[in-house]
């Protein structure tokens, strides 16, 4: 066997593997583009959900009066504070009458209006865009409006004086404060999840339908068995967005009512708002802001486990 100077077979030089490998590999490459793509969405995460998240807790251990310029550590105080408070049960009772009117009234009467919206009937194109078109309008505009008409003199009262009926002040009375509220929402919205129902049924075969009816099954029979399990996941995703939305309501109360009368619409956002700006009571601000937290992480944990058993094709 001959070899080089060097020791090296020449029979074998040209088979040794090249051990070096590229650092850019097609691999690597792909992952630093997904990197890339991602990184907005966990910046803007980053420093606009988490980074608060912390800051409100931090903030909700001190006393912090923007006034005097004091930023003292308390501890627990402020928590142990929810418990003296003698206004809070009266704000969560007012927030779950808010929320529990906001969703029912809002799902049912979405749900209804896609269902007739859904017919092959004349003209339904127009009303969709009338019932929807409120949830483009500017909210602080529509809560306004709604203020004017709601007056003790306002378009509703004069509507019903029309007809011989002595309306009261909608937004005065403790009795009709929260349902004037509830209405405005209501109608505010209603128009978006009337559009995600009326998809959902858009969605659903009319097969089903026809051999239902070759069955001898009514139309209400039809709805309960075959639509409502089928655009099911759509009321869970409804359902969702609703509660939360409920729950996070502010411009309409401080336009339309302030919190009153007594403190009979004055729901936790807007109490948490009156406590840390107008009170200056940022610590405890932020701790009342740590029980909404909680509320709504455990309400959205709570639909989202009990899709397992009315949720279709769900396991």
């Amino acid at each position: 066997m001959t070899r080089t100077d060097t020791g090296v077979d020449p029979a074998t030089a040209g088979s040794t593997p090249d051990r070096t490998r590229p650092f850019w590999t097609g691999r690597r490459r792909d992952h630093l583009t997904g990197y890339l793509f991602i990184a907005p969405q966990l910046l803007g995460s980053a420093v606009f959900v988490i980074l608060p998240l912390v800051l409100v807790v931090w903030y909700s251990l001190h006393e912090w009066n923007v006034l005097a310029g004091t930023f003292d550590f308390v501890g627990t105080d402020n928590y142990v504070a929810l418990a003296d408070d003698p206004n809070l049960g009266a704000v969560l009772r007012a927030t779950g009458f808010f929320s529990v009117g906001l969703v029912v009234f809002n799902l049912a009467l979405a749900l209804l209006l896609a269902v007739m919206l859904n017919q092959k009937l004349r003209g339904t194109i127009v009303f969709r865009t009338l019932f929807f078109s409120p949830v483009v309008v500017s909210l602080v505009a529509w809560t306004i409006v709604w203020g004017f008409l709601l007056q003790d003199n306002g378009g509703v009262n004069g509507l019903l004086d029309t007809i011989g009926v002595d309306g009261p002040n909608w937004l005065r009375g403790e009795a009709t404060a929260m349902l004037s509220v509830v209405v405005v929402q209501v109608f505010k919205n209603v128009g978006l999840n009337m559009v995600l129902f009326l998809a959902a049924l858009q969605g659903v075969p009319a097969e089903l339908y026809e051999a239902a009816e070759v069955d001898g099954a009514s139309r209400l029979r039809q709805f309960w068995r075959i639509t409502v399990p089928l655009i099911s996941p759509t009321i869970l995703l409804t359902s969702i967005i609703t509660v939360v939305g409920s729950l996070q309501v502010f411009a309409q109360i401080a336009v339309l009512t302030q919190g009153g009368p007594g403190t009979s619409t004055t729901v936790l956002v807007y109490y948490l708002y009156q406590q840390a700006f107008q009170f200056h009571h940022f610590g405890y601000g932020a701790t009342l802001s740590i029980v909404l937290f909680g509320i709504v992480l455990a309400l959205t944990v709570a639909q989202w486990q009990m899709r397992k058993r009315w949720v279709f094709h769900e396991s």
